[in-house]
């Protein structure tokens, strides 16, 4: 329906100037909001293509050095060593053994959190809790290496006295005080996808009979499952880019390919952590390493955010 409308005036066969619900008058502000909107989604676009450019460029003259093979398939990782070897097997792993145990104590303790604050807290528990997880979600993430380093790890030797403990270090430990460190996050989001959970849903679920538990896992949980996934693939994300957590409590760990959780094992961010700090020459393979990690971990994470798109659009519920 077209939006213009006409205005009879006074007289026969007087003119009938045609109007419109467009403003007479241009509006700056909106013109000034459009452009700074605008402005962010290229500034955004020309940081991202230029953090790709910064990576390829070392990235390339590392692979011209060191076999492109050697680096996905070799199981040692010692760049720095008199005779160096370039496997990046060994840190891969470690990153994804922290992201495996991080994942194990984010997403069933977050996700409680989420079903309890959405269905089952009273508005004033949810107007304290909710703001705490809030917070915890933006302590340092130096301050939590130290807690998993000088707390965690000896309360888990005390606990678990039987694994074959060496050294100060635990990649295991380190995974679950990532997982602590994202719990807020998985938390928060899926509470916000399961509070948007239209109410006619829960409606038509009680007036069938089904009791609150039944209603949160038959009904509100499958309806928000999008926003499950987003929040788990958020959580992920920072798993996989967490850099002072693991550096502090996994250390740097074994250069050879290790699958064992009580070991120090370094993973990708923390390489890269610790070889950037000035006191390597530009130009060396060494230094060159750093890029081509950080390709490798650039590439991941792409990967990584492309198929939680793809699954966020297989199982998203549109309610009018």
């Amino acid at each position: 329906m077209s939006h213009a409308y006409e205005l009879v005036v006074s007289g026969v066969g007087a003119p009938r100037p045609r109007r419109t619900l467009e403003a007479t008058s241009p509006r700056r502000g909106e013109k000034v909001v459009q452009a700074s909107l605008a402005a962010c989604a290229v500034l955004s676009v020309l940081v991202t293509t230029a953090i790709v450019v910064s990576l390829l460029t070392p990235t390339i003259g590392f692979f011209r050095e060191v076999s492109i093979v050697e680096f996905l398939t070799s199981t040692t990782w010692a760049p720095a060593f008199a005779r160096p070897s370039f496997g990046v097997w060994p840190i891969v792993v470690g990153t994804l053994m922290v992201v495996f145990f991080a994942l194990i104590v984010a997403i069933p303790i977050g996700l409680a959190c989420a079903v309890y604050l959405s269905e089952y807290a009273s508005r004033r528990v949810r107007g304290v809790v909710k703001p705490v997880l809030e917070v915890l979600e933006g302590i340092p993430t130096v301050a939590t290496g130290l807690f998993a380093f000088f707390f965690l790890t000896p309360l888990a030797k005390q606990i678990l006295p039987f694994l074959p403990w060496q050294g100060p270090f635990s990649i295991g430990v380190a995974g679950v005080a990532v997982g602590l460190l994202i719990v807020p996050l998985v938390s928060s989001v899926s509470d916000d996808a399961m509070r948007s959970v239209p109410a006619g849903l829960r409606e038509g679920a009680y007036a069938l009979g089904a009791n609150k538990l039944r209603v949160t896992t038959r009904v509100v949980f499958p309806a928000a499952i999008s926003g499950v996934v987003a929040a788990v693939v958020l959580g992920t994300s920072r798993a996989i880019g967490e850099t002072m957590v693991v550096l502090i409590a996994a250390g740097a760990g074994n250069p050879n390919l290790s699958f064992d959780p009580t070991k120090g094992i370094q993973t990708m961010t923390a390489y890269i952590g610790g070889r950037a700090t000035g006191d390597i020459a530009m130009g060396t393979i060494v230094y060159d390493t750093i890029f081509a990690v950080g390709t490798l971990l650039f590439i991941m994470t792409l990967s990584m955010n492309m198929l939680a798109i793809r699954l966020v659009r297989r199982f998203r519920e549109v309610y009018e």
